[in-house]
C-alpha cells in the first residue's frame, strides 16, 4: 500500500508539473478519495491523497514567495496572510486525512498492534515533510542552475542540494521502515488533531475578545 520511494517519485513530479503553468490545476477527483478513505483499497487512492496534500504545500510555497516581496503593500500582506492561514489548515487537514486513510486501511487487517510500542511520529505528518522537502530540492536545484546568479551562488546551492537530497532520503528511510514495522506488529501510531488555534474564533483572544472583528473564512 505505502511505498516511501513512490511518494518521492510522486511529488517530484507534480512539483515540476505544477510549476509549468499549462499544467497547474488540481484536479477535483483528488478530494472525492478522501471523503470515504475505507472504501478505495487501491494504492492509487492513496497516492491520489498524497497529491492533494503536496498540492496544498506547494500553494503555501508560492503564496508566502508573494508575502516577502519588498514592494508589497500592507493591504496585500494582509490578504497574503490570510490565504496562508486558509491554506496552511488545508495542509495540515490534509496531512490527518492520509493517516486517517492508513488507520482504516489497517483496521481492516486488525493493524496497528495496541500494544506495539508507540512512534512518536505519524506518517501523514512524514509524508508532509517530504513534500516540503521536494519543493525545497525543485527551488535549490533551479538557483544552483541560475544563468544570472551572482558568483558563488551555483556552488553554494550545489551544497545545499546534496544535503536536502541526503535528508530526504534518510527521512524516506524512516517512513518506509514504519511501515513495515506497522505491518508486522511491532509499532503503532495515533492520529492526533493537529489544532491551529489562530483558525478557531473560540480560541484566539484576537478574534472572541473582540466582537468587531469578523472572522475570514
Amino acid at each position: 500500500m505505502l511505498s516511501a520511494r513512490d511518494i518521492v517519485h510522486l511529488q517530484d513530479r507534480q512539483t515540476a508539473a505544477w510549476h509549468d503553468a499549462s499544467s497547474a490545476q488540481a484536479e477535483d477527483i483528488w478530494r472525492d478519495v478522501l471523503l470515504d478513505p475505507l472504501a478505495a483499497e487501491s494504492k492509487e487512492a492513496l497516492f491520489s491523497a498524497v497529491c492533494l496534500q503536496h498540492r496544498a504545500n506547494f500553494e503555501l510555497w508560492h503564496i508566502e514567495d508573494e508575502a516577502r516581496r519588498p514592494d508589497a503593500a500592507d493591504a496585500e500582506l494582509a490578504s497574503v496572510k490570510r490565504r496562508v492561514d486558509r491554506t496552511n489548515q488545508r495542509r495540515n487537514d490534509l496531512a490527518e486525512a492520509l493517516d486517517r486513510f492508513l488507520l482504516g486501511w489497517l483496521e481492516a487487517k486488525n493493524l496497528p498492534d495496541p500494544k506495539a510500542p508507540l512512534h512518536s511520529e505519524s506518517p501523514g505528518l512524514i509524508i508532509d515533510r517530504l513534500s516540503i522537502l521536494s519543493l525545497k530540492i525543485y527551488h535549490t536545484r533551479e538557483e544552483a542552475g541560475r544563468a544570472d546568479a551572482p558568483a558563488g551562488h551555483a556552488e553554494r546551492n550545489h551544497g545545499r542540494l546534496a544535503i536536502l537530497e541526503e535528508q530526504r532520503g534518510d527521512l524516506a528511510g524512516c517512513l518506509e521502515v514504519l511501515w513495515q514495522q506497522t505491518l508486522t506488529g511491532m509499532r503503532r501510531f495515533k492520529l492526533y488533531r493537529q489544532l491551529k488555534m489562530y483558525n478557531d474564533p473560540s480560541l484566539n483572544p484576537a478574534i472572541y475578545a473582540n466582537p468587531a472583528v469578523k472572522t475570514v473564512g
